[in-house]
């Protein structure tokens, strides 16, 4: 589990980079660039909610005993 979720986050920082470079700052609210900007905070979320769970997991790994 700890392997996938470190999968997960790396395709998460991917696509934050991805989208970082179709963003056009001259229109950054118009077209592509909205669905870029869309992208990378839908990956943001992502990767902050996979960090809670992993914190979670270890927090559940240390207090079951």
């Amino acid at each position: 589990m700890k392997i996938f979720i470190y999968t997960l986050i790396a395709i998460a920082l991917a696509l934050i980079i991805f989208n970082a470079t179709l963003l056009d700052f001259s229109n950054l609210f118009e077209g592509n660039s909205l669905v870029a900007l869309i992208g990378i905070v839908a990956s943001l979320c992502a990767v902050c909610i996979l960090i809670i769970f992993k914190i979670a997991r270890s927090i559940d790994e240390k207090t079951r005993y």
